[in-house]
Parts: structure tokens; C-alpha cells; sequence
């Protein structure tokens, strides 16, 4: 992905220009999906044929990252949950389908890939990221904070354990003499992977994880009869396309608070999901977050009141919130009382969220 920062530490600070630049009025509205419970086996083979996922709805189709057009090539995912495991299986439309990283932990994205983001308690904090190529080559890493933030640790050699891919694809793989259809990528996640202590029930039964799919696609060129990534008159490779299943509003898969909802029934039967209006309420202090972050950019101080940082009521279906910022040696924290449910919700100048 453009901008994936993994390694890029320089770049760090462009994010900050480029991630902050988000007004209130381009709030970005994640999608919601309801993942049901199986007690049918999958087989982990590429294909989406089994029993069980026939319980499953698809997903809409991807959009762009940034402006939510719809691009070239359709993508689509499912998913499913049982005590042991997330299952996903991705369905990707290529005419092209090539690869060529074969080392696990390489920088999967440099191909043609498809991307799982997973924030198990909803903080943008000690997050997960794995990315799967066309070869079924997976890079898994483990993130203590946003990449927006400069103390970020980054642990690559983080491994899922436990994990169970599978790719099928659907014409030839590195034949530039036909065209494909596609491919279609099945994994199962284990639970296990995201415990935080040995203890930890982290099964989310009737609960919602942060989670975001994103599919990495890049103009190529044939270069002795194998695909390359498509590079410009100087040279300079041309920026991939970014297809995400919940839009970001830019081009940055790491801002943990726009992911989509993915909500795990236990119901028997179709199951509904709807954003709690906190959630809102803690939108509302990610964008007087991102404010008080561009203030600081122009001014070099942190702003002193919430009126500095937006001229607009803020308010939630017709509730007013009414937040207030505190200025401190190290920072600041915005803290506001939700209309909803009388909790009180402080963000960091680290974008962490912590409630009272």
C-alpha cells in the first residue's frame, strides 16, 4: 500500500499532515457486518463451496480507500466464527493473477495482496495486521500503536500461530498468455492469536471487533515474460490501488477507529447490528483529536479550548456533547460525557481512549 509506512519511518510525519487534514464534515461512517456462528467444519482449501459458508452473506463490494469509488476489479469477503477460530474467505476479480514473494515476513504488499486488520478491544492499540499473496504468503505483524504516533513498536516477527490459509486460484498463476478470472483466499484465525494473558476469554461471543479488509492491487508490466510492478518514464514504481472494505477517507490503512464493525452472533438465524451511539461519541473525539494535531502543526502549541479546534456544535442525533480540553506537560486530553450513557470518555494526545 502506498504510504504503508511499515518501514518508513520518514514518512511518518507526511502521515500526520495527510491523516489530520479530515474535517467534521467528511466523517467517515464504517460498514457493519454480523459474522454468524458454524458448527459446520471448513476445510481451509481456497474455496468457498463449503456447507457452511452458504450461512454467510458476502460483504459489498470493496471500494476505493479514499473516496469510496468503485474500482476496476470487484472484491468481496465473507466470514464466520466458531469457539476455536475467524474464518474469512476473500473473493478477488483478476485478470492477471501473479505473484512472486515467497519468504514469509517479506513486504507481502511490494505483490498483488489481501489484508486483515484486527483491533480486538476497540482502543486503536495493540492491533494485528496479516497480508496474504496470490502464493498464499503471509506476513503477520504486531502493532503497538498507529503508525501516526513516533513511539510505535512494530513487532514483525510477530507470528500468528495456528494460522490456516489457502488459495485458489482461478485461471493460472504467472501466465501473462491467458486471463483469469481471479482468486479466492480462505483462512481461519485462530482466537489464541489475540489472548493477552492465559486467562484471557477472548472468544467475542455477541460482541464486536474493529476489524478492516484491505486488497492491494498494482499495474504491472512483463518484463522477459514475468510480471513486475509497472514503473514510470524515471523509473519510480507507479502507486498501487488501495480497495478496502471500509473506506478510510485516506490513504492509510492505519487509523484503527474507521474500521468496519464485524459483530459475532451466537443467534440461531439472521442476527442484527447496530453502532452503539458511543462509539459516536468517541468518533466525535477522534476528530477533535486529528484538530487538535493539525492546531499543534500550524501553531506549535496545543489549542486551549474545544472552540479553537472546531467552530460547529457537536452533536449526536440532536444530543449535544459538550467536550473539554486539558493541556498538560506531555500532551493534552480531551474528555466528554456521553449524552447516552453517562460514561466518560478521555482521548489521549497519543489517540488512545480510555473510559470512566
Amino acid at each position: 500500500m502506498r504510504l504503508k509506512f511499515q518501514w518508513l519511518t520518514v514518512v511518518i510525519g507526511f502521515l500526520s499532515v495527510v491523516g489530520f487534514s479530515q474535517s467534521k464534515k467528511n466523517t467517515i461512517i464504517p460498514k457493519t457486518y454480523v459474522a454468524v456462528k458454524t458448527t459446520t467444519p471448513i476445510v481451509i482449501d481456497g474455496d468457498e463451496t463449503d456447507a457452511a459458508w452458504s450461512k454467510a452473506d458476502w460483504t459489498e463490494l470493496f471500494e476505493d480507500i479514499e473516496n469510496g469509488i468503485k474500482p476496476k476489479y470487484a472484491t468481496k469477503v465473507k466470514m464466520l466464527w466458531d469457539e476455536t477460530n475467524f474464518y474469512i474467505v476473500a473473493k478477488m476479480e483478476e485478470p492477471h493473477v501473479w505473484a512472486n514473494l515467497k519468504q514469509r515476513d517479506t513486504i507481502i504488499f511490494y505483490n498483488n495482496d489481501f489484508e486483515v486488520f484486527i483491533d480486538p478491544d476497540s482502543d486503536t492499540f495493540n492491533y494485528y495486521e496479516l497480508e496474504i499473496n496470490a502464493l498464499n504468503t503471509a506476513w503477520d505483524l504486531f502493532l503497538s500503536k498507529p503508525y501516526r504516533e513516533n513511539d510505535n513498536v512494530v513487532l514483525n516477527d510477530w507470528n500468528i500461530p495456528g494460522l490456516k490459509s489457502a488459495v485458489k486460484i482461478h485461471g493460472t498463476l504467472n501466465n501473462p498468455n491467458d486471463i483469469d478470472q481471479g482468486w479466492t483466499l480462505e483462512m481461519a484465525i485462530p482466537w489464541a492469536a489475540y489472548k493477552t494473558s492465559y486467562f484471557d476469554q477472548n472468544v467475542p461471543v455477541d460482541k464486536f471487533w474493529r476489524v478492516n479488509f484491505s486488497r492491494v492491487n498494482w499495474q504491472h508490466s512483463l518484463v522477459d515474460g514475468k510480471y513486475e510492478r509497472k514503473k514510470d518514464a524515471d523509473g519510480k514504481f507507479l502507486p498501487e490501488y488501495n480497495w478496502v472494505w471500509s473506506p478510510m477517507g485516506v490513504i492509510n490503512m492505519h487509523e484503527p477507529e474507521k474500521w468496519g464493525y464485524v459483530y459475532f452472533s451466537s443467534k440461531e438465524g439472521k442476527d442484527n447490528f447496530t453502532i452503539p451511539q458511543d462509539e459516536k461519541v468517541k468518533w466525535e473525539l477522534y476528530n477533535l483529536y486529528r484538530a487538535q494535531k493539525e492546531y499543534y502543526q500550524k501553531n506549535k502549541v496545543w489549542a486551549k479550548s474545544i472552540a479553537s479546534l472546531t467552530k460547529e456544535t457537536i452533536s449526536i442525533d440532536h444530543k449535544i456533547l459538550k467536550p473539554v480540553v486539558e493541556n498538560h506537560a506531555s500532551g493534552f486530553n480531551i474528555a466528554v460525557k456521553s449524552p447516552f450513557s453517562n460514561q466518560t470518555f478521555i482521548i489521549r494526545q497519543d489517540g488512545k481512549i480510555i473510559q470512566k
